[in-house]
């Protein structure tokens, strides 16, 4: 039996290996994403108002599954208007009954969706990006069809996939705190 030397064993490794794509995310998909996402909050809004809530969710559920990573495991997720014991919602129904409601098993849920947003505004103050990974912290800012303003402080994480796609996987918004 032959030992092959540590230097030749690390190189037939090496050419038995596929080839590894750049999975880096970059600043402008980053971008790209939390815009997606105002965008998309906007537009199940408009189809609850058009079409009802029963479009609105179906529209909502597509977004989830493209945007969120619910599909890899449990998402970390913190919605703005939550309250114990539901105020994380780590599942994909959880998540789509916070955006939509309607869902029985969680009855506090009116739809934070289907407020009659108009514009959404996100100004992120800080990115890191480490490889297939990224995080991001600032404000987004929701306008109602009266023109009121809700900001809320938002934390965003993605990864991408093994398809290349980027999703969220931590997603933390809480009201801004003001004081007394």
């Amino acid at each position: 039996m032959k030992i092959r030397s540590f230097t030749a064993t690390a190189a037939l490794l090496i050419a038995m290996s596929p080839a590894l794509a750049d999975d880096s995310i970059t600043e402008a998909e980053i971008v790209t994403a939390q815009e997606g996402w105002c965008n998309a909050l906007i537009e199940i809004s408009a189809t609850n108002a058009k079409s009802g809530q029963a479009a609105a969710k179906a529209l909502a559920e597509s977004v989830i599954d493209s945007a969120y990573a619910y599909q890899m495991g449990p998402v970390l997720f913190k919605p703005t208007l939550t309250i114990n014991p539901q105020t994380f919602r780590t599942t994909r129904d959880g998540a789509l009954s916070y955006f939509v409601g309607g869902d029985p098993a969680y009855p506090n849920d009116s739809g934070f969706a289907l407020n009659d947003w108009t514009a959404c505004e996100d100004d992120t103050v800080a990115t890191f990006i480490s490889g297939n990974t990224a995080s991001t912290m600032g404000k987004v800012h929701f306008t109602d069809k009266d023109g009121n303003v809700t900001t809320v402080d938002k934390t965003w994480q993605f990864v991408k996939d093994d398809d290349g796609q980027l999703r969220i996987v931590v997603h933390h918004s809480s009201l801004e705190h003001t004081a007394d």
